[in-house]
């Protein structure tokens, strides 16, 4: 039986869309009936969340709509432009038109390689997220952003393109392995550190019931998560100033992400610790005081997360971060912490303790 939902509104004038969170919403008749403007789906997943998750999500469609689906591989490896034409290709095959929607049922990269589809299909689909990752469904399936990878750097093609809706169901949560549940556990600190101080505390004293995936705790932390960032995303929905604060230890992350081939660390991972690698150089450029990077690290650490980069050579890291999408002019913009609970986009960190970051190992905000 599912839980009354928390509902939330992304307000983006006629882009507008809710955010329904809950336990057991997905299989309730009639939850996507007003999101689907014909009688055509196609369901973007992939093979362990079809097995789980796919005849609810058919069970929830209006009954008039014929729906396909396709499988794609699991994990960053995946997110490429090979899958988006793959995709595009199925599409056509299938006869699929203007009014048809597309759904991504998965996690982030589900979310992101559907919704670029969606985006670019015939102009522009509607297009729906159910994400089943607590990642996706704190992050990726909210705001918008759509993309693929490229080999120099993630998501360097892709589009702005809002879903018609997000369906937050926690109860898929009770089946994500643990090593997923804390990699979106990491994206759920972040909004901590960079939005909503007390947050960060109630992170503190509730961490081990997230982890033992208390439901209350997670409907919780999800609500929370997501009504950051629908009022960052509100106030600068195209990224042109605060909503780059959201990318907290990404610059760190992707560049990890992409020198380890994106097959040694999942996404919330290499957050986590591009995450203590911001704090650190916050805290050796003055900005943020030492005990707060140390809380940071130890938080993200309790959580069961890494908070030591990988061994990665600091000239091929800032090569790597140079092909960031935040570097305007040659100049690499990086979202620093001067507390926990406010962040902010600068590109005067010196060059000198941004090596200093890279090299620090072990020793990252260290006392």
């Amino acid at each position: 039986m599912a839980d009354a939902p928390t509902n939330l509104v992304v307000d983006l004038g006629e882009r507008s869309y809710p955010i329904r969170i809950g336990r057991g919403l997905l299989g309730s008749p009639g939850l996507l009936d007003e999101y689907v403007p014909g009688n055509q789906a196609f369901i973007v997943t992939n093979e362990a969340v079809r097995d789980r998750y796919l005849d609810a999500l058919l069970s929830s469609l209006p009954p008039s709509v014929i729906a396909d689906f396709t499988c794609i591989g699991d994990g960053e490896a995946f997110k490429t432009l090979d899958t988006y034409a793959a995709l595009m290709e199925q599409l056509i095959a299938g006869g699929h038109n203007r009014t048809t929607a597309i759904i991504g049922l998965g996690g982030g990269v589900i979310g992101d390689v559907a919704g670029f589809v969606a985006a670019t299909y015939q102009r522009g689909v509607a297009f729906i997220q159910v994400p089943t990752t607590l990642l996706a469904l704190v992050d990726s399936s909210v705001g918008g952003k759509t993309a693929v990878n490229h080999s120099r750097g993630k998501n360097l093609i892709g589009a702005f393109y809002q879903p018609r809706c997000v369906i937050a169901d926690i109860g898929t949560l009770q089946t994500l392995p643990p090593r997923e549940l804390k990699a979106g556990i990491a994206e759920v600190i972040k909004y901590g550190v960079i939005y909503d101080a007390a947050f960060f505390d109630w992170l503190g004293i509730n961490l081990e019931h997230l982890l033992a995936l208390d439901a209350d705790a997670l409907a919780h932390a999800v609500a929370e998560s997501c009504r950051i960032k629908a009022a960052v995303v509100q106030a600068d929905e195209r990224e042109t100033g605060l909503r780059a604060i959201l990318n907290f230890g990404h610059t760190f992350g992707h560049a990890l992400e992409a020198l380890t081939g994106y097959e040694q660390l999942l996404h919330g991972e290499a957050v986590a610790i591009g995450m203590v690698m911001a704090a650190d150089l916050s805290s050796r450029w003055g900005k943020l005081p030492r005990g707060d990077a140390r809380r940071i690290k130890d938080l993200i650490a309790r959580a069961g997360l890494p908070v030591t980069p990988p061994p990665v050579d600091a000239d091929a890291m800032l090569e790597t971060m140079g092909m960031d999408k935040k570097v305007v002019d040659g100049r690499l913009r990086l979202i620093l912490t001067d507390a926990i609970g406010s962040a902010a986009m600068t590109d005067q960190a010196p060059e000198g303790a941004i090596r200093t970051t890279l090299e620090a190992g072990e020793a990252l905000c260290a006392e």
